[in-house]
């Protein structure tokens, strides 16, 4: 048990840097902004895998050992009850005036009647009548058996709970998916409909349970201060039958308030905007780009990205990767220019602005490494193959023209939304190994183990000696005052001492 104890105050303790620091599988980008502000301390816990705290190997081995001791403890305490279980309460101990609790007294009634009342009043404990020697009886009796039993619950749903939280690892995972609102769908048919996925030990990404999701709308609330008051996204699904028929099913999304369907849960995470950019080229040709912007500032939203396009009607790929364009800067969705420098001043679409760079040449994009799709390849630039050609702020229906005629207009915004699904096969015995944990460690409180022996004797004058004695075998608190009407009740009010 103490082993049992160091090990969980270990757990605890190992689990503290995962509270404070941040952690790569919620969030990349912190954990590589906390290494390169902190140094050769970020480095070092870094290697450490304090940024991994709940996949690191000296968490596992934490997390083994306890389930060990778990295991080691409880078997021996299981034997140890059956066997308590199955036995007889305690022989009536010879001198009953040196327990904790004792009372004695004298009655008319015979030892039969006495021994009558006293099954009469501990009907409910656990008790054996005897007859001793000297021609006395006496009963033994013993309650609170259930204190064990709540704790034997405890720590065997423990045990599970450890088990089903091993088991959900193994076989669910976790996937995140930006959709656009305005009809933008995604579909849970393999890994590569998500943006970053991870899989349990012995999920391959081959079997996901399918559905279909439409972001219809997207509609927030914010507070004076810029702070968030409410998320909702309107969206439809389709699961199960509904696949097979078309049938699209309306529900509102809200933050903690995910969609269960098909096993998994859909949860919205957050959102973000998606700047309209129309580029009509030198031949009449139009091309519109919606590709969404990752935000900067969780506060007022301003974010940065890239959108990025190809010529229209080139078949030359030499010539496609010369005319290709980007456009990055900054989008405020509520512009507050300080100068020509443009900032956002509130998280709602009220005014949208762009800062925007716009780029020609070649990006990259056919070299065969993968490229990040909210920036450019920035060695594209160092070597002279995408050159910047313009500069310019714009709000909602501005434009700009470039040197060989190209126009460039900014239409507006659009809502994308970040969704989480998550599928955890073993999170209904989750649930019951915790009910079952809190609902074990309440009877392991409250039940307290208790016996009393009441002896009756006969005296030489025809009369009755009554003796009772008391002893919790845990907690005494309390057990005074119930032993004291106890005893009254066995003694019959006469000629207490």
């Amino acid at each position: 048990m103490r082993t049992a104890l160091t090990l969980l105050f270990l757990l605890a303790l190992g689990a503290l840097p995962g509270a404070l620091l941040p952690q790569r599988s919620l969030n990349q980008q912190k954990v590589v902004e906390y290494i390169e502000e902190h140094g050769w301390w970020g480095r070092l816990l870094n290697r450490l895998q304090f940024f991994d705290v709940y996949a690191s190997t000296w968490f596992a081995a934490i997390y083994v050992l306890l389930f060990v001791s778990l295991v080691g403890c409880l078997l021996p305490r299981t034997w140890e009850y059956a066997k308590q279980m199955r036995a007889k309460p305690v022989l009536t101990p010879r001198n009953l005036a040196r327990m904790p609790h004792h009372g004695t007294a004298e009655t008319g009634e015979s030892v039969e009647d006495v021994m009558a009342r006293t099954r009469e009043r501990l009907r409910g404990w656990r008790l054996v009548e005897r007859e001793e020697a000297d021609g006395a009886r006496s009963v033994s009796a013993e309650r609170g058996f259930l204190r064990e039993t709540g704790n034997l619950v405890f720590h065997f749903a423990l045990l599970g709970l450890l088990i089903a939280f091993a088991l959900g690892k193994m076989f669910g995972y976790e996937g995140q998916v930006i959709v656009q609102a305005g009809g933008g769908q995604f579909c849970n048919s393999g890994v590569f409909n998500y943006d970053s996925f991870r899989p349990g030990l012995r999920v391959d990404g081959t079997r996901l349970t399918p559905f279909c999701v439409k972001v219809d709308r997207f509609h927030a609330t914010y507070l004076d201060n810029g702070q968030a008051e409410s998320f909702q996204a309107d969206i439809q699904y389709q699961s199960g039958a509904d696949l097979e028929s078309g049938t699209w099913r309306p529900y509102p999304l809200r933050v903690n308030s995910p969609l269960r369907t098909a096993g998994d849960r859909l949860y919205l995470l957050g959102h973000g905007y998606t700047p309209l950019f129309t580029v009509t080229f030198p031949n009449g040709e139009t091309r519109t780009g919606a590709t969404q912007w990752q935000p900067v500032n969780q506060v007022t939203l301003a974010s940065e990205g890239a959108t990025k396009f190809d010529p229209p009607g080139v078949t030359d790929a030499e010539r496609r990767r010369r005319e290709q364009l980007a456009i990055t800067g900054l989008l405020a969705p509520t512009a507050a220019f300080h100068g020509e420098l443009l900032d956002s001043g509130f998280p709602e679409a009220r005014d949208p602005a762009v800062a925007v760079d716009v780029y020609r040449g070649d990006l990259g994009t056919d070299s065969g490494r993968g490229q990040s799709i909210f920036s450019i390849d920035q060695e594209q630039v160092r070597d002279g193959k995408l050159v910047k050609v313009a500069r310019q702020n714009l709000r909602q229906g501005e434009q700009l023209t470039l040197d060989d005629g190209t126009v460039i207009r900014f239409d507006g915004v659009r809502d994308w939304v970040s969704l989480q699904v998550s599928h955890d096969p073993a999170q209904v015995w989750v649930l019951v190994f915790a009910v079952l944990v809190i609902l074990g460690l309440l009877v392991s409180l409250s039940v307290k183990r208790r016996r009393v022996w009441v002896r009756a004797k006969p005296s030489g004058d025809g009369r009755t000696v009554i003796e009772v004695g008391g002893l919790a075998r845990t907690d005494q608190a309390g057990y005074g005052a119930e032993f004291t009407a106890l005893s009254r009740d066995l003694l019959a009010h006469e000629e207490k001492s």
